[in-house]
């Protein structure tokens, strides 16, 4: 008995079972899941922005708009013509001017959700230079009560720290909301993400159908003579050079085919869930024009038309998306920069001097100066203009 586990008896007989001949194929035969690209800023900004048209284009069109904005500096009494932090912004650095650095700005926030502002100390109390920091590379250093007390930049393997409990703070980090997250913001990019994948996917698959490789548009059937079905190696090898060489790709795009004997030509027409793919990109566009903020007409995306004409969308554009995101931002640089300065300033964009805004602008002008009850100095007043001096 102590070696009856060496005995090898004779496999028990399997029962018979019945099977589907197709089932095999049913189960290989389920849908694909979705590929998606990565979610970290770096795979999101070159698939959404760098590889995608119409991310590429939002981005612009939000950032150049919103830098592009005439700025009035003011306290609490007056608004400055002449102020040394209007010299600053006017030339925050030798590379870059105003515009160019609040477009660096509001594009990292429409990419990563953050912006970095970096204060180069100067020979006065305001910074010397102003710099944008790339977001990828800074991260948040929080302290025991979970303020930041410093900020990492790394590149290249090397970390520099800028702390953050000195007098003034070297960095001014702006973010969008995150309901999510305590130090870092969310990027329009991040809530477009599927929409992009979308539409890169779409692209991917119009690029491939002009390679003639997603589809075949038709099939060559070989009808041979005495029941033969089939070609010989050399006449296979001979049919695809020929396919390939003269009847692929754009360049002989409707040339005419000459079969030879036991050649027939089936064509293939495409099914309409095959038509719908450029619906899809479509509404892929329209997703990621949302999510930015940008009217898809500005972008010359197809679709409903929302707005009556193009000026009322631009108009909108600037209503909802372009003066909320500039003024949140120019507050908190101008805080920022005020606590260099040690006095309380304000940087607002200049409503009057908007073009995107002259029809509502000469509309409330003309309701002014039609209102006969108020005084010079009361029209003054409604329109934010200081009141005039008496003779």
């Amino acid at each position: 008995m102590v070696w009856q586990f060496l005995r090898r008896e004779a496999p028990a007989a399997v029962p018979e079972k019945k099977a589907s001949a197709a089932g095999r194929v049913v189960a290989w035969g389920g849908g694909a899941r979705a590929i998606w690209s990565p979610r970290d800023a770096g795979s999101l900004t070159r698939q959404g922005f760098t590889g995608n048209p119409v991310g590429f284009r939002a981005v612009k069109l939000v950032a150049e708009a919103a830098a592009a904005l005439p700025v009035v500096l003011q306290d609490a009494e007056r608004r400055y013509e002449v102020h040394p932090m209007l010299d600053l912004l006017r030339r925050p650095n030798p590379a870059q001017g105003r515009a160019e650095l609040f477009e660096a700005i509001y594009g990292h926030l429409m990419l990563n959700g953050n912006a970095y502002l970096e204060a180069v100390p100067g020979a006065g109390r305001l910074p010397g230079e102003l710099h944008v920091l790339r977001a990828d590379r800074l991260s948040v250093v929080p302290g025991a009560d979970g303020w930041p007390v410093a900020y990492d930049y790394t590149v290249s393997g090397r970390t520099h720290r800028f702390s953050m409990t000195g007098e003034v703070p070297p960095i001014c980090h702006l973010r969008n909301f995150h309901p999510q997250d305590d130090h870092y913001g969310f990027s329009p990019l991040q809530a477009a993400a599927v929409a992009v994948d979308v539409h890169n996917a779409a692209s991917t698959w119009s690029k491939a159908l002009l390679d003639n490789a997603a589809r075949p548009s038709g099939a060559i059937v070989y009808r041979g003579g005495d029941g033969q079905s089939a070609l010989s190696a050399d006449q296979y090898d001979r049919l695809v050079t020929e396919m390939e060489s003269h009847h692929q790709g754009a360049r002989n795009a409707g040339r005419p085919m000459l079969l030879e004997g036991g050649l027939d030509w089936k064509p293939m027409g495409f099914s309409p869930s095959d038509m719908e793919f450029h619906k899809t990109k479509e509404a892929a566009a329209r997703e990621i024009a949302t999510a930015f903020g940008v009217p898809p007409m500005l972008l010359g995306v197809p679709g409903e038309a929302t707005f009556a004409n193009y000026a009322e969308a631009n108009r909108a554009f600037y209503r909802v998306t372009v003066l909320p995101l500039a003024a949140r931002v120019l507050a908190a640089v101008s805080a920022f920069l005020s606590q260099h300065l040690g006095e309380v300033v304000e940087l607002k964009p200049d409503l009057d001097n908007i073009p995107a805004l002259a029809g509502e602008r000469d509309a409330a002008w003309a309701r002014v100066a039609a209102a006969d009850f108020l005084s010079a100095n009361e029209k003054r007043a409604v329109l934010g203009l200081p009141p005039q001096e008496s003779a």
